[in-house]
């Protein structure tokens, strides 16, 4: 089948997700936009090279029925999209991408793959599919990356040198709290790690910190892991990053940030909620990103996708 590659235009995002280095006997026909992979200086002849087609943004959406677009299709895409096409990558359905479901993907009858690292699922009209041939932790690294990304630019937008007085609580211990932890220990800070069943020990002593690092998604909009009311019990001045970048649901009442913009101010605390934090790094994001990629969507058959909703 044919796959058309669309470059993503999420703001600030730059991360190039199929090099050709790691194409090779691909299935799959591949239709790659103009410019593609200019962030890291791949031309176009270098796709072509290994077989692909190169076409411009809006040839490739009416043209191919299955859509890759590593990140949420902006506004400036709408125009483009076709019913019943598939869209495949990070949409994030029930998270930063619900508007556009309720907007488009609905409406439109799309269907998205959206290839979570831990529960990847198909939505389609009213139906959420399983992907059984994923297996979860399928692209941990970059999971690790977002957690390591978002400490380290975090604290440089908020202008902070964590030291030996600086206590830090970093929530959970799954890929994305690794990352996290693997970042601010290189700052010979006072580091604690909490996991699920020591949340309580966190709860009890929240005031104390002037850094708490939450590295936990929820899957509800009825839960928090720290709620409006321990907010109000933090000490002035508290930076909270969500490496999760589960905005409004992970901490209660946040909101997203971007890459140009990622910390705000609100009641006398501080947040980071970018989710797309692994572009910082795009150089070292784009190589594991295209080598899972080329496994999980390019390189077999993408008819099994289409299989899954039949």
């Amino acid at each position: 089948m044919r796959i058309g590659l669309i470059k993503p235009d999420y703001p600030d995002e730059k991360r190039v997700a199929l090099l050709p280095e790691d194409i090779q006997d691909f299935e799959n026909e591949l239709v790659v936009e103009t410019g593609f992979g200019e962030y890291l200086d791949v031309s176009d002849d270098e796709y072509i090279a290994k077989g692909c087609i190169i076409k411009g943004r809006g040839e490739i959406y009416r043209e191919c029925d299955t859509i890759f677009n590593l990140k949420l299709t902006q506004p400036s895409d709408y125009e483009y999209l076709r019913e019943n096409q598939m869209i495949i990558g990070w949409t994030h359905p029930t998270g930063s991408g619900t508007d556009f479901m309720e907007k488009q993907a609905i409406p439109k009858k799309l269907i998205i793959v959206d290839l979570d690292n831990i529960f990847p699922f198909i939505f389609t009209a009213d139906r959420k599919i399983s992907i059984d041939f994923l297996k979860p932790n399928f692209i941990w690294k970059n999971s690790f990356m977002a957690g390591y990304s978002s400490t380290i630019h975090a604290l440089v937008s908020f202008g902070m040198v964590p030291d030996s007085s600086t206590k830090v609580a970093v929530l959970s211990s799954g890929n994305v709290a690794q990352g996290a932890y693997n970042a601010i220990t290189g700052y010979n800070c006072d580091v604690r790690m909490f996991y699920r069943k020591t949340m309580n020990e966190f709860y009890d002593s929240i005031k104390d910190y002037n850094l708490i690092i939450n590295g936990i998604e929820i899957d509800s909009d009825n839960e928090h892991i720290i709620t409006k009311k321990q907010l109000d019990t933090l000490r002035k001045g508290t930076f909270i990053i969500d490496a999760a970048a589960d905005a409004g649901r992970a901490v209660e009442g946040t909101h997203y940030t971007s890459i140009s913009k990622p910390v705000y101010k609100e009641n006398g605390l501080y947040f980071y909620e970018v989710n797309n934090s692994p572009s910082i790094f795009y150089r070292k994001s784009s190589s594991i990103i295209s080598k899972v990629m080329s496994d999980i969507v390019f390189s077999k058959d993408v008819k099994r996708y289409w299989d899954l909703i039949s």
